[in-house]
């Protein structure tokens, strides 16, 4: 049995919620079932890349191109391809696997024309060709379906996992933590500004890459009258995000558009309250674990904020609920459920 899966995005260089699922997802499954032979394929940009990483012992590389796969291993022997970010090569297969992780281009001003006009039509086609589609949340199970045209027989609802767990028994700091890209959809414009009414002593901490609108963002910050307040580190590695999390004394995560939204996982993980949406993905995600608001209002995201910061009794009720909801997603979990849609497909053949 010999299963492809696309792992181009396992090595993105500052690496993003389809980075790290695209990881968890290659290592557990293939490290899971060591009788089974896996090819990871790479796209062209990331291929010579691939030749640092160390592979599983079942597992060989090869190049992906949108007609299909290189010579490594012959052409077109797998008996499925994962697509691992809502992206398949034009090439038929035998079984096709496809995971939808959001579908934020298609209902609002979130890229730049070009990127959108070109993920529609990888994502449209994506949906119509694979056999089986794993949405990361139902919210992008109902969007694939709605926008997509997808029927609901060929989709299945597979959770994330938690990445980070700092040190929950650190000393905290006045700190609201956001970790995202600096971009529209991640409403940090309106999280400065509701930032901007909290207590003086409060700090906020933004940790993530630049994205679409970022200069917008970043000029409102300077002009900011609590600019010496907000600290806009950039990417930053695991290790640091481990330690963020175990300073930080909220979370704030107010994105207009979430197909999941992974930090907020990590940072109930931490033990970090959280405050978060009321749209898309994450009032499914958080549960009664969040402090959830309207995030096209900056009075309600400053509102939930400043309750946070006077209110240690709250605080303390959503770091416990936070921790007991992170128990519930793991990524063997999600992992174990992926390889039950490849048995849908190829039955017997796998153990």
């Amino acid at each position: 049995m010999k299963l492809a899966l696309d792992a181009t995005y396992s090595l993105d260089r500052d690496i993003s919620g389809v980075g790290v699922y695209s990881c968890e997802i290659l290592d557990r499954i293939s490290r899971a079932h060591p009788e089974v032979s896996f090819l990871f394929c790479y796209r062209a940009h990331r291929f010579f890349k691939s030749m640092r990483a160390t592979l599983p012992r079942n597992a060989r590389r090869t190049l992906l191109g949108e007609s299909g796969f290189g010579r490594a291993w012959g052409p077109w022997t797998a008996d499925l391809f994962h697509g691992l970010n809502q992206r398949l090569p034009r090439r038929r297969f035998r079984h096709a696997v496809a995971t939808f992780h959001d579908l934020f281009v298609l209902t609002g001003d979130y890229s730049t024309r070009e990127f959108r006009e070109r993920f529609a039509a990888q994502a449209r086609e994506a949906a119509a060709r694979a056999d089986l589609i794993i949405a990361v949340s139902a919210f992008t199970a109902r969007q694939v379906q709605q926008l997509l045209g997808v029927e609901p027989a060929r989709l299945r609802v597979i959770h994330h996992g938690v990445r980070v767990r700092a040190d929950s028994g650190s000393m905290r700091e006045r700190i609201v933590l956001h970790v995202g890209a600096i971009q529209r959809r991640k409403n940090v414009l309106r999280l400065v500004e509701a930032f901007e009414r909290m207590p003086a002593e409060w700090s906020l901490v933004l940790a993530g890459a630049r994205g679409y609108g970022a200069e917008e963002i970043l000029e409102r910050i300077e002009r900011s009258p609590r600019r010496a307040a907000i600290n806009v580190l950039g990417y930053v590695t695991d290790w640091q995000l481990v330690e963020l999390y175990a300073k930080a004394s909220i979370f704030a995560f107010p994105s207009l558009d979430e197909g999941f939204g992974m930090p907020v996982l990590d940072a109930m993980a931490s033990g970090v309250p959280v405050l978060s949406s009321t749209r898309s993905a994450l009032p499914e995600v958080c549960g009664d674990a969040a402090l959830l608001v309207d995030p096209t209002d900056s009075d309600a995201i400053a509102e939930g904020l400043t309750r946070l910061a006077a209110d240690c009794d709250l605080r303390k009720e959503l770091r416990a609920r936070g921790l007991l909801r992170a128990q519930e997603f793991t990524w063997a979990n999600a992992a174990a459920q992926t390889w039950e849609v490849y048995r849908e497909l190829l039955g017997s053949a796998l153990a």
